[in-house]
């Protein structure tokens, strides 16, 4: 869950604006520029968008998997945090395809570039990221796999004769002895559905 709110959290930013531009006023009529996180770190939404799903499949992922899981978290964050301090390092950069759409170059003389808070926002996402990542292969180890059931007899009968035995002994040591050969009673929902796996039909044992 952790992982998943981190995740959402790094994608909001990219929603929001990164970088405030100011061009010459000679260079545009509208010298003012408000570049998105998904235009200025175009990185930061798509492994925002794998940290969201390796979170969501961590929940039901086996020990293996979640061993995987944990890499990719790790590696999401990572991207998120590097495609975010990329940016805050160099806003000029980050803010070059703005501004080439804007004026068909990517600087002029006079440009102004400012940040917002929402990089380092996404930087501090990333982290957390990386660190559920961490901490999902630390805590993990002690979760107990799901339980698979397997087809178990029915409590109070005998385990299956030898091949041929039924032929020498009719009616003795057989499973279904004593119900009418209608099978042995179901215990619970599960022995059901073993019944109904194997063809037979699990409401008949009355």
């Amino acid at each position: 869950m952790a992982a998943v709110l981190f995740g959402i959290a790094a994608f909001a930013t990219t929603t929001r604006t990164w970088l405030n531009v100011q061009l010459p006023a000679t260079a545009v009529q509208t010298p003012d520029l408000a570049v998105s996180g998904s235009d200025a770190a175009t990185a930061v939404t798509a492994f925002a968008v794998v940290a969201i799903t390796a979170g969501l499949a961590a929940s039901i992922a086996g020990s293996v998997a979640r061993w995987i899981v944990s890499v990719i978290l790790v590696v999401s964050g990572i991207g998120v945090a590097a495609a975010s301090w990329t940016v805050i390092s160099d806003p000029a950069q980050g803010a070059a395809g703005a501004i080439g759409q804007a004026i068909g170059v990517s600087g002029a003389a006079g440009t102004v570039v400012t940040l917002t808070g929402m990089p380092w926002a996404a930087l501090v996402s990333g982290v957390l990221i990386a660190l559920t990542g961490v901490w999902l292969a630390v805590a993990s180890r002690s979760w107990k796999s799901s339980r698979r059931y397997a087809p178990a007899p029915a409590a109070g009968t005998a385990p299956s004769a030898a091949p041929g035995a039924e032929s020498m002994t009719p009616g003795a040591g057989s499973p279904d002895a004593g119900n009418n050969g209608e099978g042995p009673e179901p215990v619970d929902d599960i022995d059901s559905w073993d019944r109904l796996t194997r063809g037979d039909d699990p409401t008949n044992y009355r």
